[in-house]
């Protein structure tokens, strides 16, 4: 199971004071350097994350892949077409919420988000859509053409009681195991951390893993290295 790192939280504590330090683009490659195979960020609406200089320097920079996280909003989307990461991740959005609280609802929106694959796909950009476990979320985003899915693990990370954490994993494996008999690439992500990560890296299905808070926060303990190596290392089953 391959690992890609989310650098939004270092750009948050650069944001909090202001200035260049520290810099998520030096972070994002020291990551990438220990064996991250991607970099995810999210450019939101509020710029409270990265802001487009991030982006731009990421894109410039990066060896491996850049996973631009957006909500599928017209001032977005142009960006990332201008920009053309190699992955964009749709994403829901509330300016309200503190982190992204849940999936996309691909079968509400089905027209909607075919469109905006297929802008995606015009501009050789390959697309992932953020759904809850649900088959139904599951099946649509096939339907419209999408690359690969990122299953929401946010209610896993959150189980109370090792039952619910069961069910959980149990529907986070059905998500995945549908997703590859349709063809998709399977990523997933949200609250994982390095307590909680070893029963969804059994999961085969699954091809990477996208960790930002934990990581992050752990690094300041032990270094951004030492955090990533200790991360890959638990996906290996090691």
């Amino acid at each position: 199971m391959r690992l890609a790192i989310n650098i939004d939280h270092i750009a948050t504590l650069r944001n909090a004071r202001g200035g260049n330090d520290p810099d998520p683009v030096k972070a994002a490659l020291l990551c990438e350097e220990t064996g991250a195979v991607g970099i995810v960020c999210h450019l939101r609406e509020d710029r409270r994350h990265v802001k487009d200089d991030d982006v731009r320097r990421l894109r410039t920079l990066l060896k491996k892949k850049l996973d631009l996280e957006m909500a599928a909003t017209e001032e977005i989307i142009a960006i990332a077409i201008k920009t053309k990461p190699d992955l964009v991740t749709l994403v829901p959005e509330r300016r309200q919420e503190l982190t992204t609280e849940s999936g996309l609802d691909i079968v509400s929106q089905k027209k909607f988000f075919d469109g905006v694959v297929k802008r995606f796909h015009e501009s050789r950009i390959s697309t992932s859509l953020f759904i809850d476990p649900v088959e139904a979320q599951v099946r649509a985003s096939a339907d419209i053409g999408t690359d690969m899915i990122e299953i929401h693990t946010g209610e896993y990370a959150e189980a109370k009681s090792e039952q619910e954490l069961k069910e959980q994993l149990h529907r986070i494996q059905e998500a995945a195991s549908l997703g590859k008999s349709l063809g998709l690439g399977v990523n997933a992500g949200h609250g994982l951390d390095y307590s909680n990560i070893k029963p969804v890296s059994t999961i085969k299905e699954i091809d990477e893993v996208s960790i930002g808070h934990a990581v992050i926060a752990h690094a300041l303990y032990v270094g951004i290295e030492s955090a990533v190596r200790e991360m890959i290392k638990l996906l290996e089953n090691k």
